[in-house]
């Protein structure tokens, strides 16, 4: 479905690309070129150069326009990160209630003083 809407969408502005490049950008270019005729009427040994660099403007407007409304839609259509509170790490050491050192909570016996732990949970 999106691609035939994309489609559809393309083609109709493909139109307004091709009156932008034809009325706007042809007279402007043609000003700097030293024959009279028009950008699109130039031609070097009958071959018509002017229709064919429209045309690759033409191209090159519509690729660029695209692109721009696709990162748009990828950038709205993003949902937005919500971030949670961090919750706190649980704790991996306790300290022997008989030398006071640190040691791994899962120990039953203290590796400095050699104490036996009691069962604190």
């Amino acid at each position: 479905m999106d691609l035939a809407v994309g489609v559809m969408i393309g083609a109709a502005f493909q139109s307004v690309v091709k009156s932008f490049t034809d009325d706007l950008l042809a007279p402007i270019i043609g000003l700097f070129v030293k024959e009279q005729n028009t950008f699109l009427d130039m031609e070097i040994f009958g071959i018509r150069y002017g229709a064919f660099i429209t045309a690759v403007i033409n191209f090159v407007l519509m690729a660029f326009i695209v692109f721009v409304i696709m990162r748009l839609v990828k950038t709205a259509s993003k949902p937005k990160k919500v971030e949670e509170p961090a919750k706190e790490a649980e704790p991996t050491t306790k300290t022997c209630a008989y030398c006071q050192t640190q040691i791994n909570i899962k120990a039953i016996r203290c590796p400095a003083c050699t104490s036996v732990l009691q069962d604190e949970n």
